[in-house]
């Protein structure tokens, strides 16, 4: 029998109330992510995109909690603190939002909410508070055995607010909290990611695209995705960024268009890596033209690790030949005369110019970011791997310590357009 036949044999067969209960029971419809994670963990925090489903984890996650594991006449009672960024965001997300904790219950299971008194109680006597994280101060006294913290990642004091609800976290046999939200660069967010004993799982939008609507998706994805705001709002993301890096975000997305303009010049620039095999550097390419205003454009960000020094160099000849490029540039101070005579065996009428570094990468980077800061040099459409190279690299390089080949590959192609000997000339003006 075909699955989807067997499914609904099975359906027809449930009676009014086992169709509730399978319609109820949240194991079976959640995604992994979005179920309690195993181990002895104390936090749980869940990054998620939006509407990735990160409020219903949270309140399915406290319904089970405050119902228990048996049915609502056996389950043991309990004291919860529900924590948002305001009372109202508590109340109209938490509590009485469309995936909130009044609508996952089930009548005769759900509490009583008296927002006057800022408490939910369940019939079996488990008691939620409700707290703002604007007032860390108010969760000075209480306790409770469990938390469920909504969107830290925007709370204006959050490690305060975080600090004097771990100190009431102190009943129960394992006190445990979780944190829902859509991720930023905070440092209660780096200070949980740290630690040990926080178990983390992540969604992004997409994942919950059953519950979503589809046109909703398409022109969010179209108008955002790859960028920082849709990588952090959509996928998830933690973005980081360097404070002596030579980029910041603010300035990359101030510097995105969605198409070229008509191009003088185009280059693809090749970062070699010195080794080849399983730990090699990856090979930098990256496209990149400029305009008549002497206003450089990157096109496209085409890295690939672990590639085979034909590889590269026929990967090289493709963007050449797809972009109808006038030169590829490539660096030779690791392969040698090697690298220019890999290029022109995948390709002998390939005009290739050679260049060599006689100073540090960093040395190198400056005068690109500075073409940058006056606005010379744009991106079209998201290049999010290189523009995490590019807002990661300070005087020390990145702060992995790999090698920042992506952002070699730019420096190298807009030093060609812009700043080398053969670059055009910039308009007067600019």
């Amino acid at each position: 029998m075909a699955p989807r036949r067997r499914k609904e044999t099975i359906l027809a067969a449930l009676t009014p109330a086992e169709l509730a209960l399978w319609r109820d029971d949240w194991a079976f419809w959640a995604r992994a992510d979005q179920l309690p994670p195993d181990g002895p963990w104390n936090t749980w925090l869940m990054m998620g995109g939006r509407g990735a489903g990160k409020t219903r984890a949270g309140a399915e996650w406290v319904r089970s909690l405050a119902l228990g594991p048996a049915a609502p006449d056996r389950a043991r009672s309990g004291r919860f603190a529900l924590v948002g960024e305001t009372f109202g965001d508590v109340r109209d997300v938490m509590i009485e939002g469309v995936s909130g904790l009044l609508s996952v219950h089930r009548d005769v299971e759900r509490p009583d909410w008296k927002p006057s008194n800022r408490r939910l109680t369940w019939p079996n006597g488990a008691v939620a508070q409700v707290f703002s994280a604007e007032d860390p101060e108010s969760l000075r006294g209480p306790q409770f055995e469990a938390a469920w913290c909504d969107e830290i990642g925007k709370w204006r004091h959050g490690g305060e607010t975080w600090d004097m609800l771990q100190f009431g976290l102190r009943l129960g046999d394992h006190p445990r909290c979780l944190a829902t939200t859509t991720p930023r660069a905070t440092p209660l967010l780096r200070r949980l990611l740290a630690d040990p004993d926080t178990a983390v799982t992540r969604a992004r939008t997409r994942d919950n695209a059953y519950n979503l609507a589809p046109a909703f998706l398409s022109a969010v994805a179209k108008a955002y995705a790859g960028t920082r705001l849709g990588r952090q709002e959509l996928d998830g993301e933690m973005i980081e960024e360097r404070a002596d890096a030579l980029w910041s975000r603010s300035m990359l997305e101030a510097l995105r268009d969605r198409v070229a303009p008509a191009l003088a010049s185009i280059c693809v620039a090749v970062d070699p890596p010195a080794t080849s095999g399983r730990h090699a550097d990856a090979c930098g390419l990256v496209v990149a033209g400029i305009d008549d205003d002497g206003v450089v454009h990157v096109l496209e960000d085409a890295t690939l690790a672990r590639m085979k020094p034909a590889e590269w160099a026929a990967r090289a000849a493709m963007l050449y030949r797809r972009w109808e490029a006038d030169m590829v540039v490539v660096e030779v101070n690791q392969g040698g005369e090697m690298a220019t005579a890999v290029l022109r065996q995948v390709d002998p009428s390939l005009p290739v110019a050679a260049v060599r570094a006689t100073r540090g990468k960093y040395l190198r980077a400056e005068p690109v970011a500075a073409l940058y800061a006056q606005g010379r040099v744009r991106h079209i459409g998201a290049l999010p791997e290189l523009e995490d190279e590019m807002c990661d690299f300070g005087p020390g390089g990145l702060s992995s310590g790999r090698s920042p080949d992506r952002l070699d590959a730019l420096v190298w192609a807009v030093t060609h357009l812009a700043l080398g000997p053969k670059a055009r000339p910039r308009v007067r003006g600019l």
